[in-house]
């Protein structure tokens, strides 16, 4: 795919959605931090109902960690892997308050050191609760990236880094929404809905449903 096709994509995106964000309720930095953790492989939906009466409880590091594993779990219950959740996100408050005063740091090397937070979670906090202009790649991504020709890559992390470099770098603070919620409504895995794309003209996919 040429420059020229990826600007007017993103322009496209931009034109129809000026302001995208996460679907994911918060109201910090923290709570979009635990929510991030928790979303992995669950259902932002899932998480949603999760966690409004978990960050009404429990807002913060400190009021997080008064409530113990089993405290925790009981909030978290319905989501998939919450032992292992509710244990990280534990260990993570402990590390917040140990080394960061309970605020949630602002670069990848510190964040990828807490507890349950890979690459992924790391872009998606640093763009969306900070502005960064990086671009985390799930399953949605990685999809678009290849299928459409924006960006492919073998893996999560070269498709990263071949939108860093092929994306304009105006759109790199709204890409990684623009193109989840691409995957997600538009996009899909089994059958993409080409005869609602907004690019569909632009994608060089094979095999369009239209």
């Amino acid at each position: 795919m040429n420059a020229l096709k990826r600007r007017e994509i993103f322009a496209r995106f931009s034109r129809d959605n000026p302001k995208p964000t996460t679907e994911l309720n918060y109201s910090s930095p923290f709570e979009l931090l635990i929510a991030v953790i928790l979303s992995a492989q669950a259902t932002d939906v899932g998480v949603n109902k999760a966690t409004q009466a978990l960050f009404a409880r429990a807002p913060s590091p400190e009021r997080m960690l008064g409530l113990g594993v089993e405290g925790l779990e009981s909030y978290i219950n319905s989501i998939g892997l919450y032992h292992s959740k509710a244990r990280h996100i534990l260990a993570t408050c402990h590390l917040l308050l140990e080394r960061h005063g309970g605020e949630v740091p602002q670069t990848r090397e510190h964040l990828e050191a807490l507890p349950g937070v890979g690459r992924k979670t790391a872009n998606v906090v640093l763009n969306t609760a900070f502005g960064h202009p990086t671009i985390a790649v799930d399953t949605h991504i990685f999809r678009v990236a290849n299928r459409t020709g924006i960006a492919p890559g073998k893996d999560v992390v070269a498709v990263e880094q071949g939108l860093l470099r092929k994306v304009p770098v105006e759109f790199h603070a709204d890409a990684h929404h623009w193109l989840i919620l691409h995957g997600r409504y538009i996009c899909k895995a089994r059958t993409p809905l080409c005869a609602r794309c907004l690019i569909v003209d632009l994608c060089e996919f094979p095999a369009k449903t239209v």
